[in-house]
């Protein structure tokens, strides 16, 4: 059985992806329920955002670690967040901004037989 990811992206984010890489670097994400980003997952060049003891560490999409606020976790660690990207401008500092697109979270509640393997019951 392959492994359970708390997080995972479409094909179009991952593209999006690669591209923001090529151009800044290593990236990190960061999805909080702040005021200014609400719950969207900002993406930033790697050491630009500090993660603290109230972040959680997800997973990695396209090679890129995902955390999530400790608050916001426990409002979606029953879910599989899937990291996708549509047309518009989001508010934030997210690299995707000048793209003219903007990263979204998607999810699906995992399944029983998901959730016991992850421990989550």
């Amino acid at each position: 059985m392959d492994p359970i990811s708390k997080v995972i992206a479409t094909d179009a984010a991952i593209a999006l992806i690669l591209k923001l890489k090529a151009q800044h670097g290593a990236l990190m994400f960061h999805q909080s329920g702040g005021c200014c980003d609400g719950s969207a997952p900002m993406c930033f060049a790697a050491g630009e955002f500090r993660v603290g003891d109230q972040d959680v560490y997800l997973g990695h999409i396209a090679t890129t670690p995902f955390y999530i606020g400790a608050a916001q976790y426990e409002l979606w660690r029953h879910t599989q967040l899937i990291i996708d990207v549509v047309p518009g401008r989001g508010a934030g500092f997210s690299l995707e901004s000048p793209e003219g697109v903007r990263f979204l979270t998607r999810s699906r509640p995992f399944t029983e037989e998901e959730r016991v393997a992850l421990l989550l019951t």
